[in-house]
C-alpha cells in the first residue's frame, strides 16, 4: 500500500478514534467536577492534590501522543500502537465502576455538551486551517489529555447561564414559601448527625403532622430549592430543611430563602477542615441557623459538644441536651440499655419531666440524634405515646451504624456512609460491646480533616488498638496514620492481624480469609470517588 494512503487512513481512524474517546474522558472528568460541587477552586484543588495528573489513562494518553509526534519513525507504526493505546483506555473507562457515578443532572449536560462543542470546534478548526490529518489528531490527543481544562472552561463559560437559571428557580421557590404563611419550617445543621436526626424528625412528626424533609442529600441552597418547586405541597404543615456546609455563609443562604422558626446543631466538630480552616469557622458556619431565628423561634443544642455548649445563644428559646456534658443541658439520657433488640433509654427533661423509650437503634450518636427529634417533637405538641410508637418503629437509616446479620452469622455494622473523629470513635465503641466473636474494623480512615487529618487517624488507629481483633486497612491515603496509630498501643492487636489493602475488593477477601460466624464486621467510611 501506498505509505501515504497508509498514513492517512492511520491518521483518520486514531482521530475519530480519540474524538470518540473523549467523551467517556470527559464523562469522568465531569463526575469529578459534580463531586466538588460544580466549584472550579475546589476541583483544581483535588486534582492537584489526588494524584489525577499521573493516573495511568493520562499517563498512557501521552504516550500516544508523543508517538504521533515521533518523526524518525514511520507513522504508519507509531500511529498504529496510539489507536490500540487509546482502545485499551476507552476500554479501562467504560468498564469503570464508582461509588458516586456522574448524575447526567441538567447543568451536567449543559457542561458536557460545551465541553464537547469546544473539543469538536478546535479540532475542526485545526483540520480546514491545515488539512493535516496528523495535526489534527495530535489536537484531539492533545485535547483528550488536557480534558480537565476542558472542563473547567466549560464550566466558566456556563457561569452567567447558571446564575440566571437559578436566580429564577430561586425566586419560584421563594414565591412557593410565601404562599404558604402557615408551614412550619425547621432547619437542622451540624458536623455530622443532621441527616439522621432529619430523618428520625420525620418519622416522628408524620404521626401528627404532613411532613416533608430535603431527599438524600439535598442540602445545599440548590437542593432545598429543588425540593420546594418539585416536592412541596400546599397541604404540607412541616417541612424539615436538612443545611449542609463546605464554607462560611452557605447556611445562611439557606435561611434567607426558608426563614426557619425552629432550628437544631446537633454537632459542631473538626469535619471539612481542608475548607473551613478552623473549628472556630464551623462553629460560626453551623450557627448562622441560629442567628437567622425570629425572636419567637426554638434553638435545640447538642452540648455534647464543647463548640456547642460554649455557644451563648440570646433573642430565642434555647433547649440544650446532652448524654454526657449533662451540666448545662434541659435535656438529658439516661438508663441507657444496649439490648440484642435494640436500645432502651430514658429522656429526662425539666420540671420531673421523663419519656422512656426503646429503639432498634444503636450507639450514642443515634440516642443523640434521637433526643434532638424528640425535644423538637414535643415543642410541636405530638403526644408521648405517638413519640414513643414513632421511636420504636424507626428503621435504620443505610450507611448510618445500620447493622444487619449475614446468612453464614456474621453481624454487619455498616458506618460507611461518612466518618468523623467523634462518630467513627462511636463506632468502634459500638463494635467493642459485640463480644460474641472477633470484632474486625475495614476502613480507609477519615477525610477533609486539612492538617489535623494525620492526628485524627492516628487517634483513630489507637482507638482501634484497643477495641478490636484484627483491622483491615484499605487504601493508601490514611494507611501510614492508621497502621502507626494502631502500633503505638503495643500488645492489644498483633501485627499479623493488622492488614493492608489497596481496595474494598481486597478487603473483602481477606475478610472472607479471617471472619467466622458470630464475629461482628465494621465498615467504617467509604471513601467516595474524588479521594480513591
Amino acid at each position: 500500500m501506498n505509505p501515504e494512503k497508509l498514513h492517512l487512513i492511520v491518521a483518520s481512524l486514531l482521530g475519530v478514534l480519540t474524538l470518540i474517546y473523549i467523551i467517556p474522558v470527559l464523562r469522568r472528568d465531569l463526575m469529578m467536577l459534580q463531586q466538588n460541587s460544580y466549584r472550579n477552586e475546589r476541583y483544581t484543588r483535588w486534582f492537584n492534590t489526588s494524584g489525577e495528573s499521573t493516573r495511568p489513562g493520562r499517563i498512557m494518553g501521552c504516550i500516544a501522543l508523543f508517538l504521533i509526534l515521533v518523526h524518525h519513525l514511520p507513522f504508519g507504526l507509531t500511529g498504529l500502537v496510539a489507536f490500540f493505546i487509546v482502545v485499551g483506555c476507552m476500554v479501562s473507562l467504560l468498564r469503570a465502576h464508582y461509588k458516586k457515578p456522574l448524575v447526567m443532572t441538567r447543568r451536567a449536560w449543559r457542561i458536557l455538551l460545551t465541553a464537547l462543542f469546544l473539543v469538536y470546534g478546535l479540532t475542526a478548526g485545526c483540520w480546514f486551517l491545515t488539512h493535516n490529518p496528523v495535526t489534527t489528531c495530535g489536537v484531539a490527543l492533545i485535547l483528550a489529555v488536557a480534558s480537565p481544562v476542558v472542563i473547567l472552561v466549560a464550566n466558566w463559560l456556563l457561569k452567567p447561564v447558571e446564575s440566571a437559571i437559578n436566580r429564577r428557580y430561586y425566586n419560584e421557590a421563594r414565591d412557593i414559601l410565601a404562599s404558604m404563611p402557615d408551614l412550619k419550617i425547621i432547619g437542622i445543621t451540624g458536623s455530622y448527625g443532621k441527616t439522621s436526626t432529619k430523618h428520625y424528625l420525620h418519622h416522628i412528626l408524620s404521626q401528627q403532622f404532613d411532613t416533608l424533609m430535603t431527599p438524600g442529600s439535598f442540602n445545599t441552597t440548590m437542593g432545598v430549592i429543588r425540593t420546594v418547586r418539585e416536592y412541596l405541597k400546599p397541604y404540607n404543615e412541616v417541612f424539615i430543611v436538612e443545611m449542609g456546609a463546605k464554607q462560611p455563609g452557605d447556611i445562611k443562604e439557606i435561611c434567607d430563602l426558608v426563614y426557619p422558626s425552629i432550628g437544631i446543631v446537633t454537632a459542631v466538630g473538626e469535619q471539612h477542615l481542608e475548607s473551613f480552616k478552623t473549628i472556630g469557622n464551623v462553629q460560626r458556619t453551623k450557627f448562622e441557623l441560629v442567628d437567622a431565628l425570629p425572636s419567637g423561634g426554638l434553638a435545640i443544642l447538642n452540648d455534647d459538644f464543647p463548640f456547642v455548649a460554649n455557644r451563648k445563644v440570646e433573642g430565642v428559646d434555647v433547649r440544650r441536651y446532652a448524654v454526657n456534658a449533662t451540666a448545662n443541658a434541659l435535656y438529658t439520657a439516661g438508663d441507657i440499655v444496649y439490648a440484642p433488640d435494640g436500645t432502651y433509654f430514658t429522656v429526662n427533661g425539666p420540671d420531673g419531666f421523663k419519656i422512656e423509650l426503646h429503639t432498634r437503634l444503636v450507639g450514642e450518636c443515634n440516642i443523640s440524634n434521637l433526643m434532638a427529634a424528640v425535644i423538637a417533637a414535643l415543642y410541636l405538641g405530638v403526644p408521648e405515646d405517638k413519640i414513643k410508637y414513632a421511636v420504636e418503629k424507626i428503621q435504620q437509616v443505610e450507611h448510618r451504624l445500620n447493622i444487619k446479620r449475614t446468612p453464614g452469622g456474621i453481624t454487619i455494622i455498616d458506618d460507611a456512609f461518612n466518618s468523623n473523629p467523634d462518630g467513627s470513635r462511636m463506632a468502634v465503641d459500638v463494635l467493642s460491646r459485640m463480644t460474641g466473636g472477633q470484632r474486625i474494623i475495614i476502613t480507609p480512615g477519615m477525610i477533609e480533616l486539612g492538617e489535623k487529618q494525620e492526628f485524627h487517624n492516628r487517634r483513630l488507629g489507637n482507638h482501634i488498638a484497643t477495641n478490636v481483633d484484627h483491622a483491615i486497612i484499605v487504601g493508601h491515603y490514611n494507611r501510614e496514620a492508621l497502621v502507626e496509630g494502631i502500633k503505638e498501643v503495643a500488645g492489644r492487636i498483633p501485627d499479623g492481624n493488622i492488614h493492608v489493602v489497596d481496595s474494598f475488593a481486597q478487603a473483602q477477601q481477606v475478610l472472607g480469609r479471617i471472619a467466622r460466624s458470630g464475629d461482628t464486621v465494621l465498615y467504617e467510611n467509604d471513601l467516595p470517588d474524588t479521594f480513591k
